[in-house]
Parts: C-alpha cells; sequence; structure tokens
C-alpha cells in the first residue's frame, strides 16, 4: 500500500483530516519538514491520499515556488494514485488544473475576475526587464535622469518599489532598512512609483509584483474573498517559509479559519529575506490559528550522516527563536564533518582542489561534489586553480568569475596597457567611456595605430565630444600604466580606481562587482609582474574555460560552484564550504539587527546540510578585504563564524592544512640555533 513506505510523522502529515468514512475534515496544518526529511514525497503523498479519498482534484490549490516543483509535483501524485486507480491514474492527475506558483495562479484568477476589479482581462505582464524599462522611462519623463546629484538607477527604484510592495511595509520604512543610501530621494520615489503605477494602468499591464498586489486587494473585499476560497476545499503551500507578508495576507483572507489549508516549511531553512521573504509567516502559523492548528515535525533525515546532523543541529540549536526539532537518521558514520585552518585563501583554493582530485580517485564524480559560498565573489581564487588544473566546473549563482563583464574590463584595461596597440581590448576599454561609441573608438584606434608611439598619439588627442573629464582621467591613467612607475601589483589598484566610477554608473550591484575586483588584485598579487599575470590567465583561453564553465554536455564530469542560496534544496555526496569566518558568514554587511544575523545562522545550517557523506568547513586565517587599511595590506586575521563557538568543536575534526611534515635533519638542526632578536633590536638604538 502507498502509506506503508511513509515513516510515522510523515503518515501522520499525510493522513491528517481523515475520518474513518475516508471523507475529510481537514483543520489548518503545519507541516515543520527538516532538510532531507522528504517533504515533496510528504506533500504529493498528501495531495494523491486526498484524491484516493474522494476529494475533487479541480478543487485542490497546490502553490509551489517553481513551474518545475509543480510539473514534478503532479508527476509524483499520477505515480502514487496510479498504484491504486491503475490507467485512470493520469486522469485524476490531470485533473489537478490548479497547480502551479503563487504568480502564475494570481494571473488566472486576476483574468476570472477582471470585471469584478475593474481590469481589462487582456492585461499583458511585464517580467523585471521590461518593468525596469518602463521604471526607466517614467524616471526620464519625470527628469529625475538629469539630477545634479546621482539619482538610483532603474534597478535600484523597481527593488525599492518591489521592497514595499511584497513586504506591506511603508516606503520609508524600506528606505531605512534596505536602502539607506536613498532615503534623500524619498519625495522623489514616492512621486515616481505613482507615475509608474499610473503608467502601467494606462498601458493595460501588470508587472510581476502587481500579480500579488492585486491578488491580495482582490480579497480584501469579503464577498470576493469567500468565492474564491470557496472554488477550493483544500489548499497546500511548499515553502511556507520563503513567502512574504503578501502571501501571507492572500492565504489568510483565502482561509480565514484554516479550514483545509495546509503549509509545508522549515523555518531552518528561511533565507530570503532580501527577496522580502518572512520568516514570521511559518513561525505565527500556529498563533493564527490557535488553537485549531496542528503541527506536524519531520525530522528523521534521508540524506546526511549522523555526525553531520549532529553538527548541523547544535549550530541551528544556539537560534534565538524556532520550532524545536534536531534532524536525526539511521545512516551511521565514523567520520565528524572537518574544520579545517588553513593559511589564506590561496591555501583554501589548492586544499579544496586537492580534495577534490582525490575524491575522484576514490570514484566520487565530480559532480557529486560541491563548494558552497556565502556570496559569488569568494569563489575568485578558487576558479583561478580550478581553471589552472583543467578541473571543470559550472557555477551557480553568479558568473563565472573570469567572464564577468567587470573582470573583463579590468583585464582589457592592463591588456591596452601592456600592448597599446590591442585593438580588442582598446575597442572595449574606450566602449566604458561616456560618449564614446564604436564610430568614435575605431577612429581612436586607427590614429594610434599610425603613431609610433601610440600612448603619446593618445594623449595629443583631443577628446571626442562628450567624454569630458572621463576621457582626461582615462589617458592619465594609460600613460602612468605605461611609465611603470607604480610597480606591480599596485599597477592593478591603479586600474581599479581609475575603473571604480564606471563601474558604478554601468552596474546596479557594484558593491558586489566592486568586491569581484578586490579579489582580482589579491589573486594578481601572487604574480611576478603584469606580464607574467596576463601570460598565465591567456594561457587558458577565455573560450575554453567559458566552455566549461557553461551548460555541459550529458556525458560530462563537472565540479558544483554555488552560492548558498542557490544550492538550497540540493544535495551532494561531498560537500566543501568556504571562508567560514566573521565578515562571510555572517557576512560583514548582514550584522545590523539580530534578524539579520539569525538568517545568516540559518545560512550555515542550509549549507551544512546539502552534505550527504562528507563536509568540510575551510576557515582560512587571513582573508583578503577591501577598505580595512587604507594603507599597505589588505589581509585581515579573520575569526572562525561565530556559529561554531568553542562548545561546538566537540561535533567537528578540526585539523591544519597543509599537514606540518616530520622534522628534517636540517631542520632540527635549524631549531637547535638559538638567538636573542630582542637584544639585537635594542641594540640598534645604543
Amino acid at each position: 500500500m502507498y502509506l506503508e513506505r511513509l515513516n510515522p510523522q510523515q503518515r501522520m502529515a499525510v493522513e491528517h483530516g481523515t475520518l474513518t468514512d475516508g471523507s475529510h475534515v481537514a483543520g489548518p496544518m503545519l507541516i515543520i519538514a527538516g532538510a532531507g526529511s522528504g517533504k515533496t514525497n510528504t506533500l504529493a503523498h498528501r495531495v494523491a491520499h486526498l484524491i484516493l479519498k474522494g476529494a475533487d482534484p479541480r478543487r485542490i490549490l497546490l502553490m509551489t515556488f517553481s513551474r518545475r516543483a509543480a510539473a514534478e509535483m503532479g508527476r509524483r501524485v499520477e505515480r502514487i494514485c496510479g498504484e491504486v486507480l491503475g490507467k485512470n491514474s493520469g486522469i485524476m492527475a490531470d485533473a489537478l488544473a490548479w497547480s502551479g506558483t503563487f504568480h502564475g495562479i494570481g494571473a488566472r484568477l486576476l483574468r476570472d475576475y477582471a470585471e469584478q476589479i475593474g481590469i481589462d482581462p487582456a492585461f499583458s505582464i511585464h517580467d523585471r526587464e521590461d518593468s525596469a524599462d518602463l521604471m526607466n522611462l517614467v524616471r526620464h519623463d519625470l527628469g529625475f535622469s538629469k539630477t545634479e546629484s546621482r539619482f538610483p538607477t532603474k534597478g535600484t527604484c523597481l527593488a525599492i518599489y518591489s521592497r514595499a510592495v511584497n513586504s506591506e511595509t511603508e516606503l520609508p520604512l524600506v528606505l531605512r532598512d534596505a536602502f539607506p543610501w536613498c532615503t534623500t530621494w524619498e519625495k522623489q520615489l514616492r512621486e515616481l512609483f505613482a507615475c509608474y503605477v499610473e503608467s502601467k494602468q494606462s498601458q493595460n499591464v501588470l508587472d510581476y509584483d502587481d500579480l500579488l498586489l492585486y491578488w491580495a486587494q482582490m480579497v480584501a473585499e469579503p464577498m470576493i474573498a469567500e468565492d474564491i476560497g470557496s472554488r477550493f476545499d483544500h489548499v497546500l503551500v511548499d515553502e511556507y517559509q520563503d513567502t512574504n507578508r503578501l502571501q501571507s495576507s492572500i492565504l489568510l483572507a483565502l482561509k480565514p479559519t484554516g479550514h483545509g489549508l495546509t503549509v509545508v516549511g522549515d523555518d531552518a531553512q528561511s533565507i530570503y529575506s532580501f527577496r522580502a521573504a518572512t520568516v514570521r509567516n511559518i513561525l505565527d502559523f500556529p498563533a493564527s490559528f490557535s488553537p485549531a492548528a496542528n503541527i506536524v515535525t519531520l525530522d528523521r533525515n534521508y540524506r546526511s550522516t549522523q555526525p553531520i546532523l549532529a553538527a548541523a543541529n547544535a549550530v541551528i540549536d544556539l537560534a534565538s527563536e524556532r520550532f524545536t526539532k534536531n534532524l536525526w537518521t539511521e545512516r551511521e558514520s565514523p567520520e565528524r564533518p572537518r574544520l579545517v585552518t588553513v593559511r589564506d585563501e590561496n591555501d583554501q583554493a589548492r586544499y579544496v582542489a586537492d580534495k577534490v582530485l582525490d575524491n575522484r580517485e576514490e570514484g566520487v564524480k565530480l559532480k557529486s561534489q560541491a563548494v558552497l559560498f556565502r556570496a559569488s565573489h569568494h569563489s575568485g581564487p578558487l576558479e583561478v586553480e580550478l581553471t589552472r588544473r583543467n578541473i571543470p566546473f559550472v557555477k551557480f549563482g553568479g558568473l563565472k568569475f573570469l567572464d564577468s563583464a567587470h573582470v573583463k574590463d579590468m583585464l582589457a584595461a592592463l591588456r591596452f596597457a601592456q600592448n597599446p596597440r590591442d585593438r580588442v581590448a582598446g575597442f572595449r576599454l574606450m566602449q566604458i567611456l561616456p560618449g564614446i561609441g564604436p564610430s568614435t573608438a575605431q577612429k581612436v584606434l586607427d590614429h594610434m595605430a599610425e603613431d609610433a608611439s601610440p600612448v603619446t598619439a593618445l594623449a595629443a588627442m583631443p577628446a571626442p565630444p562628450r567624454s569630458g573629464d572621463d576621457w582626461t582621467s582615462f589617458v592619465s591613467t594609460m600613460q602612468e600604466l605605461k611609465t611603470g612607475k607604480a610597480g606591480w601589483p599596485a599597477e592593478i589598484e591603479l586600474v581599479r580606481k581609475w575603473y571604480e566610477p564606471h563601474l558604478e554608473r554601468l552596474h546596479e550591484d557594484a558593491s558586489a562587482r566592486l568586491a569581484d575586483l578586490i579579489q582580482l588584485e589579491q589573486i594578481a598579487g601572487g604574480y611576478a609582474s603584469r606580464e607574467r599575470f596576463l601570460t598565465e590567465l591567456t594561457l587558458d583561453p577565455p573560450d575554453a574555460t567559458s566552455d566549461q564553465a557553461g551548460v555541459p554536455l550529458l556525458d560530462e564530469d563537472y565540479l558544483i560552484l554555488s552560492t548558498i542560496h542557490s544550492a538550497k534544496g540540493q544535495e551532494w555526496t561531498k560537500v566543501f564550504m568556504l571562508n567560514v569566518i566573521d565578515g562571510c558568514i555572517p557576512s560583514d554587511l548582514a550584522v545590523g539587527t539580530t534578524a539579520e544575523i539569525e538568517e545568516e545562522r540559518r545560512l550555515l545550517y542550509v549549507a551544512m546540510t546539502r552534505a550527504k557523506d562528507s563536509l568540510d568547513l575551510v576557515v582560512p586565517q587571513r582573508f583578503f578585504t577591501y577598505g580595512q587599511n587604507s594603507q599597505g595590506d589588505r589581509h585581515v586575521y579573520a575569526s572562525r563564524s561565530r556559529f561554531i563557538p568553542a562548545t561546538l568543536l566537540q561535533f567537528f575534526e578540526v585539523c591544519g592544512w597543509p599537514q606540518v611534515k616530520a622534522d628534517t635533519a636540517a631542520a632540527q638542526q635549524a631549531r637547535q640555533v638559538r638567538i636573542d632578536v630582542g637584544a639585537r633590536m635594542r641594540g640598534m638604538w645604543r
């Protein structure tokens, strides 16, 4: 029987509300599904069980967070129903018509009720890019693109608007908490958003956020809410910890008593506050339907070994507020997670590459191994090491480091300084400057090519129209690089300082990209000269490494690199996590409030629970950072993440790398030499 495969807690969740005659009187249920506990399988069994016990699949509303998840759920439901219904299972599963994402379901309902809420049912839907373009048009029409001080870009404006809408938070609070650098523009932003809404309505357009906002506004009318709610006997929501306040408002309006409502999630995996998701939705669910709410906890893990779970449980057990659950498994292992101390990020990259290759020699495919990190730029040194060793990889949650536009821009500047006749580098570089297009760039390069001293010719040229001070800055930087006075690797810092204003102008996420450039500086410091640095990177051409980091062929093997956010829901046999230090996890940008710190703790927990058999947390003792010291070395001595205090070290195998080798005779002899350096230092001044 299909229920016999379930453990007792899963079966309790699946059968919740079933009477002896097979009918259902299900009250509100919260399924706390720990990592690797069979959440998707349990939800699919509940849907199938409802159908097999007589529920009309056309009156079941199932909401997931991706179309792919909805499709997979449908396939599982059909497979389970097939055990009982045979050939008719497909008919019943196909009738599960109200299955999809919140936004997809919202669009369907808005068209159904369009006349009642005063919109044209033939509305079109803008994606994020379309929405940003429309925001920019309105921004320009209002004259905000020509302000004396720089007005927020279209992407930032859309992000502010989206955060305010989805979190149901007043604009001043959104600006204060998430966009403090934009607080002086509150009045203008309010005007911009009002005109943006009017523009959408005049064009009969809804954006991505409107699909939820209009739906929430629609069900705020009690009669419409009751009518929509009555269409569904059962409402099931997956990944409830990732919902925002708007989505919670919709659910509460559809099922105010909670009758027939089932939500599934894990508060310990709530890590998407930057998308306006709030852990409060799942934490407050029982109180919203007190005392009727039923809570079922799935704490048996089918993924990881017991030592990995013990360490992960210990980390999350220090959270300030959570549903009590301790994951357990029957998968015993003598191997504890490793907490590996290395000297710096370069040693970290070498350690991971060594271990990945060792694992491969032992029969573990590269695809079964993953390297996780808090922020995309943290993988920069590792990517260079993997490329150097010809280890193919695919990166999720960010562009491949050496192929990202801003890194290519920096390399183009260095190549052009090295060889001013490099037209590819020069063509890319000049078009960074405002007012210079392809035609002007070609003319400049042609003029330089005709002169025996290209940089001298560049300096003698009049500034192209509309390039202004940016042209002067560019020319002076190229001249200084030509002299070589700055020396290497200071030259790359010189280029970065020239490029920073353009980075902020060209990219919405300039701060994150700047961290990539700082990483590039660190990598460059490991080479003897500019020429050697550029040569080493060029020996493995971008096309070849891009092929490796792109969409692979089915028969290829490749290592997985991923941000923790992109890794959620995934699992690998062996997992490495980079930079388990304060400043990276928690991020130094996310320690302003208790809520931010708690989300960072959950991020570490999510990373740890991706591992099946082996987990390595790597702690570099020295970390390269930006802005810590305006003069001299920017390496700082790093501290192990605060989320792994000394009291938790018992759950880890604490070790260092590389291993200290046995003393050679010379080393032993050297150790016997005794000198008083202090006396020598004092003697210098006597």
